[in-house]
Order: C-alpha cells, then structure tokens, then sequence
C-alpha cells in the first residue's frame, strides 16, 4: 500500500514521533494507521527503557485551577534540560497532567509507589469478598489480582484513564513526550486542593 504523505501528517499529529519514524511505522503496518500508532507507542516506550538511568532535574511545575475555584492541583513534571521544558508541548504536557490530577484525585505517581502494606491489605479485603461470595478457592487470587489491577488504574496517577481520550493512559502520553522529545520525561510530584478539605 502507498504511504501517502497525508497519511504520514495525520500518523504524526497523533503520536507526536518523527517524520521518518511515522512513514517506517506506516511501511512496517501496511498503511494500518491504529497498528501503526501501536507500533510507535512500543518503539517509544523501547526508546524509554533505554533512558531510564538519565537524570531529569528541568521541567515545569504547573497548577490547575477548576472552573468556581473549588478544586485545584499542582504537579511538578521533570526532563532533562531547558530546551525541552520550554517547548509549548512540554507545557501542554504538564497543564494535562494537573488538570487530570484535579478531576481524578489519584493518591500515587506510580504503582511502583504504593506500599506493600497497602497492596497486601487491599488484596486480602479483595480475597475475604470472593471468598463471602463463595467463588471456588482456584480463582480467589485471580480474582483479587484483576481487582488490584483496577485499584491501580483507579488510583495511580500513571495508570489512570486520560480523561481527554480513553484509549490512553497517562503513561502514554508521558511515552509519547519521551517519543517526541528524545528525553527521559518524569511525573516527580503532585497535590490536588479542594475547598474545606482539611490537609
């Protein structure tokens, strides 16, 4: 199939990646342009890997007020230098993130960052309730698993549905970021307001 350089233009303003990349990802899909936006999500996130040792002290901290005042977030998101933490889509980047911080009120960055504590008290509420439903014992721990997961979606920042688009996370536009720029790009922290709440 033809790669026409619509196509190309269109696969770009999506993913935000590279000219090249976006026409080999077309080639390599067969024009698919869904297959194609899969396979630059993972080659993005393959590029992420490989930057994860690098240090990310620039970047921008951001606030987002609610319309009325009531509700209002904070969030500080690391790159690795000036350059990038000054482009309008760095900016935008970060405005996102507040703004999702604000409608969805997560309590973690990561999974990465909720104790074990917490993670071994949750999935044993998660086990006595399909025991008390009286779900056989070889599926109570998968059960409780995919509850976990839904914890994590629901309150870890990173896992959450993006509230502008939900077939994305917030990982991935935090990958697309990293796609776009070359660098390695952080969420390092946040704190939601909301009117009369004590602290």
């Amino acid at each position: 199939m033809e790669i026409t350089a619509e196509n190309v233009r269109i696969l770009r303003e999506k993913t935000g990646a590279g000219m090249m990349d976006c026409k080999k990802a077309l080639a390599e899909t067969n024009g698919d342009m869904e297959k194609a936006i899969d396979y630059l999500r993972k080659k993005g996130a393959a590029t992420a890997e490989k930057r994860a040792d690098r240090a990310t002290n620039q970047g921008l901290v951001e606030a987002y007020i609610h319309a009325g005042g009531r509700i209002g977030s904070m969030v500080e998101v690391n790159c690795e230098t000036d350059f990038v933490a000054k482009t309008n889509d760095f900016k935008m980047l970060t405005k996102e993130i507040a703004m999702q911080v604000a409608a969805m009120n997560p309590l973690y960055i990561s999974k990465e960052d909720v104790t074990k504590e917490t993670i071994e008290h949750e999935l044993e509420i998660y086990r006595t309730q399909a025991r008390n439903e009286k779900k056989p014992e070889q599926v109570v721990e998968r059960i409780a698993t995919g509850k976990m997961d839904k914890y994590y979606q629901e309150f870890c920042l990173s896992e959450q549905t993006y509230i502008k688009d939900s077939g994305k996370m917030i990982k991935d536009l935090i990958l697309e970021m990293m796609a776009k720029t070359g660098e390695k790009i952080t969420i390092r922290r946040f704190k939601r307001f909301h009117l009369g709440e004590s602290a």
